[in-house]
């Protein structure tokens, strides 16, 4: 009887383990995949383009394809990598964070040029092939563009994650990784999927309705969502711009070079010090962000040439050969 109870002690000890490490890998998650809020949030804003023109009961499905492959990019390719990268080579880590950095600032900057009429953005190109008629190639090629553009930015994502999560062993920084790369993918494509569907609901709320307020709510969720998705690429701009410059900057003062870094905090304290003692950290963080973020614009404005004219071109040469081949 007595070896029973001793069993059941171990059983119960290592069920407290198993839970406080559940418990350690999902807090360092959530710690870790908020760090890379810039590209969540695009991702969420750029994402339901990818279903416009196509029929309603076709959106889910799209959506689901994508989400598919934006799991695939994540658990398959990049979760090796940054194991691999972590664990035999960490110095490349704030490399590669900070050529993130730089493809979020330019990201974000080339929107605010394209809005403001400064640059042309992602417009056709001369040697683009023409999109197919047929609705099935259509669907396939959508996908297959939406999948290309997750894993650019979930490499982004993964990085900023690994960078954020505290010195572990290999299982623990597994599992955390794993974590995030689930968690982002179906908050990301889950507010996709509802934002996607929500002028439908909206309409047949307006049109199916048995109460006046049903029908009026109804009418009002079809005239939002426009300012909602505008909203939701303004706030994806921003984030991107804001953590792209935070990171080149704490990348930078990493590098030995931290002089910008250090007048960036001066001058969010002395803004957060005129403020009440109650209001003083929000403001004085919405002061750094801003700052950040600005910084991040006037990188990315820089990098626009150089994006549009040798990368950009590159990037399509390549993939337009691949695609012939």
């Amino acid at each position: 009887m007595s070896g029973l109870i001793a069993l059941l002690d171990d059983v119960a000890a290592i069920a407290k383990v198993a839970a406080a490490s559940v418990d350690d890998v999902i807090g360092q998650a959530a710690k870790a995949g908020s760090k890379a809020a810039g590209a969540v949030i695009d991702d969420a804003a750029v994402s339901p383009k990818y279903v416009q023109g196509f029929a309603p009961e076709r959106e889910l499905p799209i959506i689901w394809r994508i989400t598919k492959g934006s799991l695939r990019n994540k658990l398959v390719y990049l979760l090796p990598a940054g194991l691999v990268l972590s664990n035999f080579a960490p110095w490349a880590i704030p490399p590669l964070l900070m050529l993130g950095g730089c493809y979020l600032c330019f990201e974000g900057a080339e929107k605010v040029a394209h809005a403001l009429g400064l640059s042309k953005g992602h417009e056709d190109y001369p040697d683009k092939e023409i999109t197919p008629e047929d609705p099935a190639h259509l669907e396939e090629q959508k996908a297959a563009g939406a999948i290309k553009t997750d894993f650019i930015l979930s490499a982004e994502i993964m990085t900023i994650s690994l960078a954020a999560i505290p010195p572990s062993n290999f299982w623990m920084e597994a599992a955390t990784l794993a974590t995030v790369a689930v968690m982002i993918t179906v908050v990301v494509y889950g507010s996709v999927a509802l934002i996607v569907k929500m002028d439908d609901l909206g309409l047949a709320m307006a049109n199916g309705g048995r109460l006046t307020a049903t029908r009026a709510l109804g009418r009002r969720i079809v005239k939002a969502m426009p300012g909602l998705l505008k909203a939701l690429t303004i706030i994806g701009t921003a984030a991107m711009l804001w953590v792209g410059g935070s990171i080149i900057i704490h990348g930078l003062e990493e590098l030995g070079y931290g002089t910008l870094g250090h007048l960036i905090h001066d001058a969010a304290s002395a803004v957060g010090n005129v403020m009440s003692i109650s209001l003083q950290p929000s403001v004085e963080w919405f002061a750094k962000a801003t700052m950040d973020g600005i910084f991040g614009l006037a990188l990315g404005l820089v990098l626009i040439p150089i994006g549009e004219k040798l990368v950009t071109p590159v990037w399509r040469a390549l993939f337009h050969r691949s695609a012939k081949a």
